[in-house]
């Protein structure tokens, strides 16, 4: 089995620097653009299924690369991103900077010490539902041969590839930074065992921030 792990393409609170986690934001144009990009880019890649987050970010990026394709794509909620609670619309950089923001970007600069609110998620739990995504389709036999499209979200795409390189750290959770949007990682599974293949593929030409939001 061999996954496409996607990050979806860029948002205007992308761009803005605003929290985003389960707000359900669209692609902007210039998100739709580096989905194209990408879609082109895997045009000769056999794709037989694909997984997405519900979330319209997710789900339109995974739309775009499999247009033209008749393949099926499929809902699924742990690979939502991890969910802020009222951190969410708020600027965590640039010049409207929200006075509460210091408190959230302890999830990217001191991520041990972060506090999610209480209508929020913790990392243990968001650890445990993508692991609990990934150890499914691992020990499905009809997937066993398939090349499956998996389109999620920047720290919910980071928990998978911790668990994947057996990093359940919360205080190194982001040791390998946000991935960018549209990155590509390529993950074979086999007799039930993940291992990274290729990380962080870029198929668009111009090189994008790696926006710290999420």
């Amino acid at each position: 089995m061999i996954l496409y792990i996607v990050r979806h393409g860029e948002t205007d609170w992308n761009k803005m620097h605003k929290v985003q986690g389960r707000t359900d934001i669209p692609l902007n144009d210039y998100g739709r653009r580096l989905a194209e990009e990408t879609a082109e880019g895997m045009r000769k890649i056999p794709i037989d299924l694909g997984f997405t987050s519900p979330l319209l970010r997710a789900k339109e990026t995974a739309q775009i690369i499999l247009k033209g394709r008749d393949i099926p794509l499929y809902d699924e909620e742990r690979l939502q991103e991890i969910s802020f609670g009222r951190y969410e619309g708020l600027y965590c950089g640039g010049e409207n900077r929200d006075p509460d923001s210091e408190a959230f970007n302890q999830f990217f600069n001191d991520t041990g010490n972060y506090i999610p609110p209480e209508d929020a998620e913790t990392i243990p739990q968001l650890y445990e539902r993508t692991g609990s995504f990934l150890k499914e389709i691992s020990e499905r036999e009809d997937l066993a041969d398939k090349n499956i499209l998996v389109s999620t979200h920047g720290a919910a795409m980071t928990s998978l590839l911790n668990r994947i390189r057996g990093n359940l750290s919360v205080e190194h959770f982001w040791k390998d930074e946000v991935p960018p949007n549209c990155s590509v990682t390529m993950v074979e599974i086999k007799d039930g065992k993940a291992r990274i293949l290729k990380e962080g593929m870029i198929f668009y030409k111009e090189k994008v921030k790696k926006w710290k939001t999420v």
